[in-house]
C-alpha cells in the first residue's frame, strides 16, 4: 500500500489546492476531509489534486461528493483510470468539474 498525503495550499482569488497521493480507503479518507475543513472560512473554490491518487475506495468517492455537496469543488486532473472507472461506473463522474490546471478550474 502507497502511504496517503495530503498537502493544502492557497491560490490567488481565494482557490484553495488539496493535493492527494497515495492510496485512500476508509481508515484513510479521513485525511482529505480534515484537509478540507481547515479553518477560518472555506476558500471560494476548492481545487482537489486527484493526479496522483493510485487508488481510491467507494469511501473516497463518497468524502469527494460530500465535499462537492457543501462548496464550489473542481478536481485537478486526468483522473488517475481506476478513479475515473469508479466514477464512470457510478454515475458520479457528470457531478464533477475536471480541469487540466488550476487556472481553467471554477
Amino acid at each position: 500500500m502507497q502511504e496517503p498525503q495530503v498537502a493544502v495550499r492557497a491560490e490567488a482569488d481565494g482557490v484553495r489546492v488539496v493535493v492527494c497521493s497515495g492510496e485512500f480507503d476508509l481508515d484513510t479518507t479521513g485525511l482529505l476531509v480534515d484537509a478540507c475543513d481547515v479553518r477560518p472560512m472555506p476558500a471560494g473554490l476548492l481545487v482537489v489534486d486527484v493526479r496522483q491518487v493510485t487508488f481510491g475506495d467507494s469511501s473516497f468517492l463518497n468524502a469527494l461528493i460530500r465535499l462537492r455537496n457543501t462548496r464550489r469543488l473542481a478536481l485537478l486532473g486526468p483522473l488517475p483510470n481506476q478513479l475515473h472507472r469508479m466514477m464512470q461506473m457510478t454515475g458520479a463522474l457528470p457531478l464533477f468539474e475536471i480541469c487540466d490546471t488550476i487556472e481553467h478550474a471554477g
